[in-house]
C-alpha cells in the first residue's frame, strides 16, 4: 500500500520566518505554493517529494537525524551548500566518525550533517554501493 507512496518529512520551527528563509536560501528548495495550516510552508525536493515545517511553541526534541537527501555527489553538494552558508556537523563517537570534511563513510554510502536553524539534524547521503532491499 505504502510501497509507491512517497514519504515527506514533517518538520517544527518555532520561528517558522526563519526557517523558511533557510529552506529556500541557504538549502535552496523552491517553497510551494499549497495551502497549509498556519505559517507552515512545503517545499518541493526531488523525485516528486517534499519537506513539509510547520510552526510550533517548542522546537524539536529529537537528538536524531529527522530527514535526509539522495545525491549523486556527496563532495559537490557539500560545496554548493557550504557557498549558501551551511556548516557541516562533525562527529567522533562509536560508529560514526567524519573526516575533517565532516564526511563519514559506510558500508555502502558516505554521508554528511548539518543542522537547520531549529536545531533540526539533516543528512545528504551518496550510494557508493548497490544494496539490496527485501520486503518484511
Amino acid at each position: 500500500m505504502l510501497t509507491d507512496a512517497p514519504v515527506a518529512p514533517i518538520l517544527v520551527a518555532t520561528d517558522i520566518e526563519q526557517a523558511k528563509k533557510f529552506y529556500s536560501e541557504r538549502v535552496g528548495l523552491l517553497a510551494l505554493d499549497m495551502p497549509v495550516p498556519g505559517d507552515g510552508a512545503v517545499f518541493e525536493s526531488g523525485r516528486g517529494t517534499i519537506l513539509y515545517l510547520y510552526q510550533r511553541e517548542r522546537g524539536t526534541k529529537a537528538d536524531h537525524t529527522v530527514a535526509g537527501w539522495l545525491v549523486e555527489d556527496l563532495e559537490k553538494t557539500m560545496a554548493e551548500l557550504r557557498e549558501r552558508g551551511i556548516t557541516f556537523k562533525q562527529y567522533d563517537m562509536p560508529g560514526l566518525k567524519t573526516d575533517e570534511r565532516g564526511i563519514a563513510e559506510g558500508d555502502g554510502g558516505r554521508s554528511a550533517w548539518f543542522k537547520d536553524t531549529e536545531g533540526n539534524i539533516l543528512t545528504i547521503t551518496e550510494i557508493t554501493e548497490s544494496t539490496e532491499t527485501t520486503e518484511a
